[in-house]
């Protein structure tokens, strides 16, 4: 077992979807992976926070056994985000976002952080995220980069210059046709990996996710689900099932990524049936097994 070191945001959200609504709820990039990939691994989580932040979010990621001495108190409020979703949950409509503290966030690593074997960039402006990597002591064994369209859109040039430096890219399906400006999905992850990570993988919601790793593609289903609340922070969950597994073999060969695929599909299937963290809060390892079993038997074809 290998650490995981985390990059990313922790934020208050305020969603409302079909099935329910909740306000200033625990959130952000960083917390869904980092609590996430604690189940599978031992995670180091660096983000900024404002003096709001309720204490009892802190004691839940610590009781977790995130290491959260990252976790920084800035003066002012926390990052939150209000967004909503329609029928269709698979794209969110934002209603209103805060940075607050945010906005300034230039995140430090320390001496133990940046020795950190697995690292993962979340979802912030790829000029901290390039800053981050410079900042790492030695070449983790591993670099994956998570980003969205606003980044896509706005600072290409230096997105384009992180995803030269790291090994795994990850976004959905529209962030991938928008940052390869390919719509079909094969061809915009080869246009990717062409920039310079080895492995591109592509979150689908409710459609599953793509895997292009070394050249050889691989797909893993969603899981089937009858309950669905909110798909917040599924994609970071997913990041967090995926990295957390890697790190937990310390491996990155091919039958490992895949099985990591099934890991992050896994724990995202999870997050979506309910909001927040609260399913994620209700789960055990036995649970974990079994649902990847139950994936297994998914994508098993029987020769004839």
């Amino acid at each position: 077992m290998a650490e995981l070191l985390v990059v990313g945001s922790v934020a208050l959200d305020s969603v409302e979807t079909p099935f329910g609504k909740v306000q200033e709820v625990l959130g952000g990039s960083a917390t869904f992976f980092s609590y996430a990939a604690s189940f599978l691994t031992q995670v180091r989580l660096v983000a900024t926070v404002g003096q709001d932040f309720p204490d009892e979010h802190v004691k839940l990621l610590r009781d977790r056994g995130v290491d959260v001495r990252g976790l920084r108190v800035a003066s002012g409020k926390t990052f939150r985000w209000t967004g909503a979703y329609g029928y269709d949950l698979n794209e969110a409509k934002t209603l209103e976002t805060q940075l607050n503290v945010f906005a300034d966030f230039r995140p430090e690593l320390d001496d133990t952080q940046a020795h950190t074997p697995y690292l993962f960039l979340a979802n912030i402006d790829p000029e901290l995220q390039l800053a981050v990597l410079k900042q790492m002591r030695t070449r983790p064994r591993l670099v994956a980069l998570d980003t969205m369209n606003f980044w896509i859109k706005g600072k290409r040039e230096a997105l384009l210059r992180v995803v030269r430096e790291v090994d795994v890219v990850t976004l959905n399906d529209g962030e991938a046709r928008q940052l390869a400006e390919e719509a079909n999905l094969v061809k915009a992850a080869r246009t990717i990996a062409a920039l310079g990570p080895r492995t591109v993988v592509i979150k689908r919601g409710e459609y599953g996710a793509l895997l292009l790793d070394d050249g050889a593609f691989f797909v893993v289903p969603a899981y089937p689900l009858e309950s669905v609340f909110d798909p917040t922070g599924a994609g970071d969950t997913f990041a967090g099932g995926f990295m957390g597994y890697l790190a937990f073999r310390d491996r990155t060969d091919a039958a490992t990524m895949r099985r990591a695929m099934v890991y992050g599909s896994v724990m995202a299937s999870f997050t979506v049936e309910d909001f927040s963290l609260n399913r994620l809060t209700r789960l055990d390892a036995r649970e974990i097994d079994r649902r990847y079993a139950e994936f297994e038997d998914l994508i098993r074809l029987e020769r004839d």
